[in-house]
């Protein structure tokens, strides 16, 4: 806002009511870097029942499993009478309920209306759709990440577009004369068109929250691509307007079909103003919806705990010969089950895939930044990597300038034409599979002095529960996924590190441990690492379950347990491969290995479809039960946490991190029209940032129909994230005291709490402060925290 402008009472508020509104739209990240967000962030805070209500009346999709949906778990067996019952209780509904709610059609609500909404219904024009066309040609150049070659005018969002739409006449053919005019006769300054757009709508401040809320919602994917700019510029201690000037554009187009309202329309908009203004109510449909989600949610947690339950298996004494510590991503479950069961001397750690480092990142030969680290974070520290020639920038800009030639708009044609014959070996390699592993960049390496990087260590290897015992040799294994052809493979990457691979916090890790200068501070603090202990990094490729060793600077004593950790790494690669080959389309275990290379694959891997649980416990716990590549695994020995520190870090950034995940995978199943980006082969790349379904539409976010869909059923079937932690409930109730927002994710049913008892494995749940016995509160009895 202007420093001199004084704003009246009623336009503070609207403004006020703008903020409310932005808060309630998910960020969504690029696809060079794609994160999973929680489609429902903005709603968090909130309980899940009136976050579905407040979506149904703007139209920002629906929360819960179709009806239909939920009696086929019943009628297979997977929801059960119990799990309808526990349901019912949790939501003061009377036995018998919900199963009668399956046999019933649910009423659908009515989405309150825009004035493009009226104004098609008064003109039989389309205009929602044609507002959100000129809208996405404009924000499609001017968000631009290089991959558009006439940009929009520069400047912020609401000064590029007011250029642009003040020399746009399309609106004028299609029925809004003196259109170009009246936007170049409008105000510079964002706020100030604000101010007079609601002034034109007569827009009361009881209104416009709700009413705000809906138009950002019709700007789809560009106003969670605009919120994302907000949101990094907050976690980083600024300010972003561009989601406000979005706002500010739809308004203009709203005051604009105002203006040439008739009668009937006019009257619309009157009332459209007072429904806006009524208070939220939860409709008898959502209430039942919530409650068969309910169940679902309890079978899944039901299951869980009959998975858990009974004794943990008994660590051996002896020395392990070999740890393997892998990101807690849900495909790294299936791979290490198998690699424990490859060599009984090799023991297996989880931990979240950044190991500790949130890194900004220069890449070999790059002036590119990569932020390696849980988009929660603002990377610390900076590292690069090794040999960084200039020679080799200079090849690799040459490359890069050739790929830009070759899609020019003047020589694209002309270079197929002419260049078309050169490229069919490579063709038939991509159909066929037959791509090569990109080449292994030098090691990375971090430039700080050594109590930061003894600092670093020492927080490393305490949030992993590895301060004794430790191996002969010690694997740091991040991940990525090998894809070709794939706009959204980000995110197939590591979550944990912001989109990409893990391999370059993994290998910093490897030698930050191996560091003699390290290891003697470590020391001084109680950590002795053991000098025959020697740290390796890998990458664990998801698409092929094969890990990728990169053997930096080892002695000749470490080779016989190098060759130990490939054989075991190999068989164990085959036994992944083996399990994950019969639920993929086409799946054969002897094909996963090159499925990575096809061009032409629609789904090479499953990604973290059906993930459904976070188990925060020592191995021992979860060792050897199978949990189908479908939990989180995150060792935790709350023994070595007396503060509970460690279990603070991992509730308040590993857990949201894998609940953003486990609903980012429910959006886009349940709500694919909201929050999926729809349908890979009919996908077009528009800027850089994200995709068209087609050649035109709302920019679509999330993830692709199908990543959680296999053509017939969802692989993705979405129930809320259990989170088990084996600690004593005392102390998880500390933490929560300590981290209200995190408390907040479970007390308002976005995520389910369970304690694991170390001795028998039963689990209790957490409900809003109590603990309750058993998987039903029906036969329990709730003990105070």
């Amino acid at each position: 806002m202007n420093a001199h402008v004084t704003w009246p009472g009623q336009t503070l508020a609207l403004f006020a009511a703008a903020e409310e509104a932005i808060r309630q739209i998910p960020p969504a990240f690029p696809l060079e870097a794609t994160v999973a967000v929680n489609p429902w962030l903005g709603q968090a805070k909130e309980d899940r029942r009136t976050a579905a209500a407040r979506l149904a009346r703007v139209g920002g999709g629906r929360m819960f499993l179709p009806r239909e949906t939920v009696a086929a778990m019943i009628d297979a067996g997977e929801v059960t009478a119990e799990d309808l019952r526990a349901a019912e209780a949790a939501h003061g509904m009377a036995a018998g309920t919900l199963q009668r709610a399956t046999r019933q059609a649910a009423a659908k609500v009515a989405v309150l209306p825009a004035l493009a909404d009226l104004a098609q219904d008064d003109s039989g024009i389309d205009w929602p759709a044609f507002v959100e066309d000129r809208i996405g040609l404009w924000a499609a150049a001017h968000f631009d990440r290089g991959q558009a070659f006439w940009p929009a005018p520069e400047g912020r969002a609401w000064t590029s577009w007011r250029t642009f739409a003040s020399r746009d006449l399309t609106p004028e053919l299609a029925g809004l004369p003196g259109f170009a005019a009246r936007i170049a006769a409008m105000p510079t300054d964002a706020r100030a068109a604000f101010a007079d757009a609601c002034l034109g709508l007569n827009l009361t401040q009881e209104a416009a929250p709700v009413y705000f809320h809906r138009l950002l919602v019709t700007l789809g994917g560009w106003a969670q691509y605009a919120r994302h700019l907000g949101w990094t510029a907050e976690r980083d201690g600024g300010r972003d307007e561009t989601l406000f000037d979005l706002l500010t554009i739809r308004l203009t187009w709203e005051v604009a079909l105002l203006e040439q309202a008739s009668a009937t329309r006019s009257t619309a908009w009157n009332q459209a103003l007072q429904d806006y203004a009524r208070p939220l109510v939860i409709d008898d449909d959502t209430a039942l919806d919530a409650a068969l989600q309910e169940a679902v949610d309890r079978a899944a947690e039901r299951r869980l705990g009959n998975t858990l339950s009974g004794k943990a298996r008994a660590e051996p004494d002896a020395r392990p010969a070999i740890q393997a510590a892998f990101c807690i991503d849900v495909r790294s479950e299936r791979l290490r089950r198998a690699l424990e069961s490859s060599d009984p001397g090799l023991r297996t750690i989880g931990f979240a895939g950044f190991f500790g480092l949130a890194v900004r990142h220069h890449a070999h030969a790059s002036d590119i930044v990569e932020a390696r680290s849980p988009i929660l974070l603002s990377p610390g520290v900076t590292s690069a990597t090794s040999g960084d020639d200039i020679g080799t920038r200079v090849r690799l800009r040459a490359v890069r300038a050739w790929g830009r030639f070759k899609r020019a708009a003047v020589s694209a044609f002309a270079f197929v034409e002419a260049a078309g014959p050169l490229y069919v070996g490579k063709l038939l390699r991509d159909s066929l599979g037959r791509g090569t592993l990109p080449p292994v960049d030098p090691a990375p390496h971090l430039d700080l002095p050594l109590p930061v990087r003894i600092d670093m260590a020492e927080k490393t290897l305490k949030a992993m529960s590895l301060t004794s015992g430790f191996a002969r040799l010690v694997l740091i294994c991040g991940h990525g996924a090998t894809v070709t052809n794939a706009p959204h493979a980000s995110a197939l990457q590591c979550g944990a590190c912001g989109g990409h691979a893990g391999d370059v916090n993994a290998r910093l890790v490897a030698s930050l441990l191996n560091d003699a200068a390290v290891r003697a501070g470590l020391e001084d603090r109680g950590i002795e690492i053991p000098e025959d202990t020697r740290f390796v990094a890998g990458l664990h490729d998801t698409v092929s379950d094969e890990v990728r060793l990169f053997e930096d600077v080892h002695p000749a004593a470490t080779r016989e347990d190098l060759d130990r950790l490939n054989a075991a790494l190999s068989r164990a690669a085959a036994l992944a491969r083996a399990e994950r080959a019969a639920s993929l389309p086409r799946g054969k275990a002897e094909t996963l290995a090159t499925r990575g290379h096809d061009w032409s694959e629609l789904r090479p891997e499953w990604g973290l479809a059906g993930c459904r649980a976070f188990v925060a416990a020592p191995r021992a716990r979860t060792a050897g039960r199978a949990l189908d590549g479908s939990t989180f695994l995150h060792d935790y020995d709350w023994h070595q946490d007396p503060e509970a520190e460690t279990l603070e870090l991992i509730l308040s950034a590993p857990v949201v991190v894998a609940s953003w995940i486990a609903l980012q995978y429910s959006g886009s199943a349940v709500a694919p029209e909201t929050f999926g980006a729809g349908n890979k082969l009919l996908h077009n790349v528009v800027g850089g940032i994200g995709v068209l379904e087609g050649n035109g539409g709302a920019l679509r976010v999330g993830l692709p129909w199908q990543s959680v869909h296999d053509g017939t059923r969802l692989r993705h079937v979405p129930s809320r994230l259990v989170v088990a932690v084996e600690a004593p409930e005392a102390m998880i109730g500390q933490v929560l005291q300590r981290q209200p927002d995190v408390r907040a994710l479970f007390d308002n049913g976005w995520l389910t709490l369970v304690s694991i008892d170390g001795e028998t494995g039963l689990c209790r749940r957490y409900d809003r402060g109590a603990w309750i016995a058993g998987a039903s509160p029906l036969t329990s009895v709730a003990i105070a925290a």
